[in-house]
């Protein structure tokens, strides 16, 4: 893999995924910032459609040793590709089952909570349903966490699956900053909080973090 260019935004919890995972992977990328709001939403533009026609971030794309031009959507393909690419520094453990715990806590943040407080979705609840979207954002984040808290007792280490990072956590660190910013009290979740404080120890999450990125924004 070479030439790898991220389309990415810096408060996406998707986007920030992806840089989690190639920065543990050890792979450089080019950032190519997509402001999800500016300009009507810079994912909706005919150009970028061609590259996502879902108008999501974030896209990975890169060129393989034959010259051929490759790309992905989807943060969770993303990762699963790399993981199979570049399977050394891991993101998931040997044991297959541990495999499917790793992928199934990290599915509880992927299809059972990032979708409800995704921009397009919170923007409808405000605009056209006239509903107040971050007590919305608030209640699918306080129902994800406690459940995500009970699950990840039978198998937390350092981190969600023993002591190794895994895709769990590289969805955990992310989910834990939305639910800040829609409100939420995290204090019921003190091995989530224990396992955020670790990996945000670590080089690859911290060069993730929003406020790192290209296109960060006074807050």
């Amino acid at each position: 893999m070479k030439n790898l260019k991220l389309h990415s935004y810096w408060r996406s919890s998707a986007s920030w995924r992806a840089r989690i995972a190639l920065n543990w992977k050890g792979l450089p990328f080019e950032y190519l910032a997509v402001h999800l709001l500016k300009d009507g939403g810079q994912q909706n533009s005919a150009d970028y459609r061609a590259v996502n026609p879902m108008a999501r971030v974030p896209t990975l794309e890169w060129t393989d040793a034959d010259g051929q031009a490759r790309k992905l959507s989807e943060s969770m393909a993303i990762l699963e590709y790399l993981e199979e690419r570049v399977p050394s520094p891991a993101l998931l453990p040997t044991d297959a089952y541990l495999r499917a715990k790793a992928r199934m806590l990290a599915e509880m943040v992927n299809a059972g909570m990032q979708p409800l407080q995704n921009t397009s979705v919170t923007l409808r609840i405000k605009n056209e349903l006239k509903a107040d979207e971050k007590a919305w954002a608030a209640h699918w984040n306080v129902h994800g966490l406690t459940a995500l808290e009970a699950a990840v007792q039978a198998t937390a280490g350092r981190y969600c699956v023993g002591d190794a990072v895994s895709f769990a956590d590289v969805l955990l660190v992310p989910q834990l900053y939305g639910a800040r910013r829609f409100g939420v009290d995290l204090k019921p979740y003190p091995t989530l909080l224990r396992i955020e404080a670790a990996c945000n120890e670590l080089p690859a999450f911290q060069a993730a973090q929003p406020d790192r990125q290209p296109d960060a924004q006074p807050v």
